[in-house]
């Protein structure tokens, strides 16, 4: 027993010195040269550093892109567990300048249900119809305000895709493909929006270039409700994209029509069109050829090309169905850090200096603005809704939805819920019939909240919640009207006349209103 002991401590005493003599000879790191054995306490402290503040040191608002009190909400939506807090908010509202107050009214035209159960499976369509003001062959009114945001196969594991659109089947939502296109894991009975990007995954030829007769057949194979390009996104904008080799797989490989284990590049710009004039032309054959609407996805810089776009839009009658505006808080694709940090503009911003381009042409009553970047919290959504969203795009949240951690690994291939990496070993503990419930319950979820905040408004629809309605805190003593910070003018921010009175008309037909108990003779009596 002692000899097999002092063999042990012999052992591990010879690995130390070995460490130490190849930390003494070694010249990349000054600190283990300096501190033999010992400076590798820094580096493990520094691997596991993410995981001690995430779970030990960091306060409930702290951490971010999602803080523990969103994830919480989030997780305990999609489980359909108690997500009420207690005790009142910790935010710290009094000093935080920009903290959004949303003003409820006493006496509103909407009045909630009652009921401890009231609301959770709220039908909120869209306000307004898609591709009705373009007359396109097949416009539809999305049947829900909240869907899920474009996330390839490849980004996110087979896995992943087939629980989301099986949650989206489940919640009655838009799922969006990405720019990966169209796989066997979209196909399972949730509506799409098919994304385009740069490299025409699905509906390109050998190469590379643009095929509409594979988008035709692609399009004419799934439950494709309509097609977006994408210009941009809020985590690397104008940036192109590199899939390596090792990463293409059979499976990626048949859906973006590219060969098998050869480097797929995605390029920074689109071949189809070269200035806002092409696209115009390039969005009106795509309509035309498919019936379906056409919008664009794109994150907010500078403004000359969505000046440029509006006054086409007014002058020539060519146009988008929907436009889709991505924040640079976004985050669903990995980047360079200052891509993720310092370009493209905030949503709020962007969006707004967007808005206002289509509204002062008279556009903004007939384009269905999409609004993404951490909009999957209510609060966030209520001020999208506000500032003129017609729908928000849901991304992160979705995958939290599904499970993930925020370990921030999406772009290193360990995600450890198997969430965003193709590694089957971590994938194989994905299950999609399990998270697809989930996900289905999370976008209810939200969806009832987001018509709660606007019944407490007054109103029947988040699309009617005014500007007005939210005010911005300056600081401990003041606050400003959402209208003012942005220069909104009346009526901005809301769908027109006609799409008003349509979907009021359908949400008091869906949704019964609440009421109170028969009132005393007394009140009746001053009633009367």
């Amino acid at each position: 027993m002692k000899r097999g002991l002092r063999a042990a401590v012999a052992a591990a005493g010879s690995a130390v010195a070995a460490v130490a003599v190849r930390d003494l000879l070694q010249r990349d790191h000054a600190l283990l040269r300096n501190f033999p054995v010992v400076g590798h306490a820094r580096y493990l402290i520094e691997a596991i550093g993410p995981e001690l503040r995430q779970y030990v040191v960091a306060g409930n608002d702290e951490e971010r892109p999602f803080t523990r009190d969103q994830r919480r909400w989030v997780y305990a939506s999609a489980k359909r567990e108690n997500n009420y807090f207690g005790f009142g908010t910790d935010n710290d509202i009094e000093y935080t300048s920009g903290y959004p107050i949303i003003k409820h009214r006493t006496f509103g035209r909407a009045v909630p249900p009652s009921s401890p159960q009231a609301g959770y499976e709220a039908h909120v369509p869209c306000a307004k119809v898609l591709g009705e003001a373009r007359d396109r062959a097949k416009p539809f009114r999305p049947a829900s305000i909240v869907n899920i945001s474009g996330m390839s196969f490849g980004s996110l594991s087979g896995a992943a895709v087939e629980a989301l659109n099986r949650g989206a089947a489940l919640a009655g939502c838009l799922q969006n493909t990405g720019e990966g296109s169209l796989s066997a894991h979209h196909r399972h009975g949730g509506d799409l929006v098919l994304q385009i990007g740069t490299a025409y995954f699905g509906c390109r030829d050998e190469q590379g270039r643009f095929d509409l007769r594979r988008l035709k057949d692609l399009v004419a194979s799934a439950p494709v409700k309509a097609l977006e390009i994408k210009l941009s996104q809020g985590a690397k904008p104008s940036l192109g994209g590199l899939l390596p080799g090792v990463k293409v797989s059979a499976e990626i490989a048949a859906a973006r029509g590219i060969p098998q284990g050869v480097d797929c590049v995605s390029p920074s710009r689109h071949a189809e069109f070269s200035d806002t004039d092409s696209l115009l032309d390039w969005v009106e054959m795509l309509a035309a050829e498919t019936g379906l609407p056409v919008g664009i996805k794109s994150a907010v810089g500078d403004l000359e090309f969505w000046d440029e776009l509006t006054g086409l839009m007014a002058s020539t009658g060519r146009g988008v169905d929907f436009v889709t505006i991505d924040g640079g808080e976004g985050g669903t694709g990995a980047a360079p850090l200052i891509f993720t940090d310092s370009v493209s503009l905030p949503f709020q911003v962007g969006f707004t200096r967007v808005y206002r381009l289509f509204a002062e042409r008279g556009l903004h009553e007939k384009v269905v603005f999409v609004g993404a970047g951490k909009l999957g919290l209510p609060d966030n959504a209520i001020v999208a809704f506000a500032l003129g969203c017609d729908m928000v795009n849901v991304g992160r949240e979705a995958m939290l939805a599904l499970g993930c951690i925020q370990a921030q690994k999406c772009h290193t291939d360990t995600c450890p819920t198997g969430v965003a990496t193709q590694n089957r070993w971590l994938t194989r503990g994905l299950d999609p019939a399990l998270k697809s419930v989930r996900a289905a319950n999370y976008v209810k979820t939200l969806r009832r909240d987001l018509l709660k905040v606007a019944e407490a408004c007054g109103v029947e629809h988040p699309g009617l919640i005014e500007a007005t309605s939210v005010e911005i805190l300056d600081g401990r003593t003041a606050a400003t009207g959402l209208d003012q910070v942005y220069g909104y003018r009346p009526g901005w921010g809301l769908p027109s006349p006609a799409d008003r009175e349509t979907v009021i008309a359908l949400m008091t037909a869906t949704e019964p209103q609440g009421g109170s108990a028969p009132p005393s003779p007394q009140a009746a009596g001053v009633s009367g």
